[in-house]
């Protein structure tokens, strides 16, 4: 499960026995952060120059230099906006299942950048695109839809590694792997390993017409976009996938991306519903026969601008990484325990988008793709295969399934990066 654009602190700031703080660091000052309500106005920028400017050469200080993001009521800069957290109760299922199954506090993101390639990360692990190695994908293309679907002339942009350090963003290629530099042949997908073991696979997203213009990660992927799998594997709206949990028609992996007003997202569009809408998905799965051999991760897809204290593990990588740190939560009946029979565990073990890929792959022995999956400590510490499957216990929501079902779509592409 992708949410959007939230760091660490900004969700789990107090969370006890976590590596959250209550203070920030706006230049030279010390500063306490605020406490604020979950539905955010401002849409803070979140690219490639805004990471620099918030990483501010390791000082983690640089956050209110942010400028408000396209279409933002933050105005050219971000100021004190992004020294905050989250009431825990206005997010109370997340807590709730932080404090029944894993917390990882030490999740970052692949590179230093938004959306579009935090997309892509969730199903490769990297966007590297050459045979070499060294040109990777960054920020966002110039039109929408981000990918096959975007205007005639849409560019992407890009990091090269030219040896010494770090070149750009340069001008890229047309956003559809067809278009790549050996038409594609360097840029696999988890995709490529499951269909290669036939393993079933679903990226449940809302219409290409709203959210899923930004945050489809396979309409990228030109084998998937123009062929069979369009219509058969990518499914829309994601709200199927409730019916296809009843109906037992859940494939062996899903991607599973939100409606813009059930993201978490900052922004005109935002409502309160995000934690409800993920309360309601391992709800439904928990109280299925999936329960006893499901695993559900639910992570964001980049920081989105919120302050974070904690340093990415640097220097950086040839592609701009690491990123600054995001939520992630593990839930399954074999999630580790903190003390045996004593839900509840907290991860500080260094995990990136790789590390979900990287477990994928060993789960199914389909091989590595040879981006980042290479070098991430996998999300296996996280479980206890030994242990007998915990009973599921409901997680407490404002909004129920029946919610989410009747929702109509927002149609709402709220991704400013």
């Amino acid at each position: 499960m992708i949410q959007e654009n939230r760091s660490f602190n900004d969700f789990f700031a107090k969370f006890p026995g976590a590596d959250g703080t209550t203070r920030g660091k706006m230049g030279k000052r010390r500063i306490r952060l605020k406490e604020v309500g979950l539905v955010w106005p401002c849409d803070f920028g979140h690219s490639r120059s805004g990471f620099l400017k918030d990483y501010d050469g390791g000082k983690m200080d640089g956050f209110y230099l942010e400028g408000g993001g396209k279409g933002s009521q933050c105005g050219a800069m971000a100021g004190r906006h992004p020294y905050q957290y989250v009431n825990p109760a206005q997010i109370a299922p997340y807590w709730t299942i932080a404090g029944q199954y894993v917390l990882a506090d030490k999740t970052f993101q692949t590179q230093g950048s938004g959306s579009f390639t935090g997309h892509q990360d969730l199903i490769r692990g990297g966007t590297t695109f050459d045979a070499a190695l060294d040109e990777a994908l960054v920020d966002f293309p110039t039109g929408a839809p981000w990918g096959c679907d975007a205007p005639k002339g849409t560019t992407t942009s890009y990091l090269l590694w030219t040896g010494s350090g770090i070149a750009g963003p340069k001008k890229g290629p047309f956003p559809c792997t067809n278009q790549f530099p050996g038409s594609g042949q360097y840029y696999q997908t988890l995709r490529d390993l499951l269909d290669a073991q036939q393993v079933k696979w679903k990226y449940y997203t809302p219409s290409i017409h709203g959210a899923g213009s930004l945050w489809n990660a396979f309409d990228m992927i030109a084998p998937v976009r123009y062929g069979p799998e369009w219509k058969t594997n990518v499914v829309s709206p994601e709200t199927k996938i409730f019916s296809d949990i009843t109906n037992r028609m859940l494939p062996s992996l899903s991607w599973l991306i939100p409606d813009a007003a059930n993201s978490d997202h900052p922004g005109s569009a935002q409502k309160d519903t995000g934690p409800s809408w993920v309360a309601s998905v391992i709800n439904a799965i928990g109280e299925s026969s999936y329960w006893d051999s499901t695993a559900i991760i639910i992570t964001w897809d980049d920081w989105g601008g919120f302050y974070d204290a904690v340093r990415p593990p640097q220097p950086f990588d040839h592609w701009g990484g690491l990123g600054f740190r995001v939520p992630m939560l593990i839930v399954s009946p074999y999630a580790r325990e903190a003390v045996p029979s004593k839900p509840g565990y907290i991860s500080h073990t260094q995990y990136e988008f790789g590390s979900i890929i990287r477990f994928v792959e060993d789960i199914w022995n389909l091989g590595r793709l040879g981006t980042t999956d290479t070098r991430a400590n996998s999300i296996v510490d996280s479980f206890d295969f030994s242990q007998a499957p915990r009973k599921f216990q409901k997680i407490g929501s404002k909004y129920s399934r029946a919610y989410f079902e009747r929702q109509a779509p927002s149609y709402q592409p709220v991704d400013s990066e």
